[in-house]
Formats: structure tokens, C-alpha cells, sequence
């Protein structure tokens, strides 16, 4: 049986962003881990306009072609990271709008956190987002990874290069997973 298919969904879609690079940093921690085949996912590269499907997500009646690429995408996985900044107190509308796309394809998976700002490390990112995946039926870990003062541990060659804290949460959050993704499967039939 082959491995579970985690996809690392980074959120932030800015030009010059530096969150990035945490994503990358997720996909080589989760790859490092081996309990999944690992995908990293860019909403910046998947481009999804605001949403415009006449019908509601739950129906999977796609009328455009983006929505049906994006369905296809998230369809894949079997547990999402999701890669997050805070803005204004919350996570960025780029997210929420490649949720809202959907609706049958997150159901009944796994989902880690992984939040970075300034002082408040996401948080209030991470505590937003809980009552969309509930209602997506996306099941959150409680272990996830929570990076405040983010930027002082991007080096001068752009690589996020966490603190020993960081890393040891990024292990416990896939762990996790792992056992909530097999325990999840059955009920996708």
C-alpha cells in the first residue's frame, strides 16, 4: 500500500512574501519524517479568483475549469499542512477563498497548523481557521507549530532554519497526523 498523500498548502500570496520559505521548510521536516508521499502547494501558483461557482461546493457541480483543477488538487491529499501568516487577527483571504472552492474534498481529513507571524507567532491565524475546517469537515491536530519573530530565523540565503522548540513541533504535528490519517480513511469509503 503505498504512503498517504500529505499536501503542504502555503497561503500567503504577496509578492516579496517571506512565508514561503516556512513552507519549504514544513515540506523538508515532513519529507524527513516519512510518513507520507509529501506535496507542496503554492495558492500563489494555483491563482484561484474570488469565488464564482454558480453552484454550492458541496454539490461538486464545477462550472470553471479552475475550480475543477483545484478539486482535483486537494482531492489528492490525504492530510493538509496549512502554511499561514496573520493578517489583522486572522488568516489571509487567500485561504479562505481556496476553502470555500470546495467541499467534498476536505472531508473527513486531517489537518496541521502551521502559523508565523511577529510576536503573536499566527496564533490568532490558527484559532480563526478552526471553525472553517470544522465546518469542512477537516479534522485540526491539536499539535502544531506556532513560529513567532519568524523572519529572525530566515537566513541571508533565504532558508527558514528554525529553533530546536520549532522543529520538535513540527515532528509531534506529523506524528500526529499520521495516526489521525489512518484512523480518518475509512470514513472517506
Amino acid at each position: 500500500m503505498s504512503s498517504p498523500v500529505l499536501q503542504i498548502i502555503a497561503a500567503s500570496t504577496r509578492d516579496g512574501r517571506k512565508g514561503f520559505a516556512v513552507a519549504q521548510w514544513v515540506q523538508r521536516v515532513a519529507e524527513a519524517h516519512g510518513g507520507f508521499d509529501v506535496e507542496l502547494v503554492d495558492l500563489a501558483e494555483v491563482g484561484l479568483p474570488l469565488f464564482d461557482e454558480p453552484n454550492h461546493p458541496r454539490l461538486g457541480q464545477y462550472k470553471h475549469q479552475h475550480t475543477k483543477d483545484w478539486s482535483a488538487i486537494a482531492r489528492r491529499a490525504d492530510a493538509y499542512v496549512f502554511v499561514t501568516p496573520e493578517y489583522n487577527h486572522s488568516f489571509p483571504a487567500s485561504l479562505k477563498n481556496a476553502l470555500d472552492h470546495l467541499y467534498v474534498e476536505w472531508n473527513d481529513k486531517p489537518a496541521g497548523l502551521v502559523s508565523y507571524g511577529g510576536v503573536s507567532a499566527g496564533l490568532r491565524a490558527a484559532t480563526a481557521i478552526k471553525p472553517v475546517l470544522a465546518s469542512l469537515k477537516i479534522v485540526p491536530v491539536t499539535e502544531a507549530v506556532s513560529v513567532p519573530m519568524f523572519t529572525q530565523f530566515i537566513g541571508d540565503d533565504g532558508r527558514f532554519a528554525p529553533s530546536a522548540q520549532v522543529e520538535a513541533s513540527g515532528k509531534a504535528m506529523l506524528d500526529e497526523l499520521v495516526r489521525l490519517t489512518g484512523a480518518l480513511r475509512p470514513l472517506r469509503g
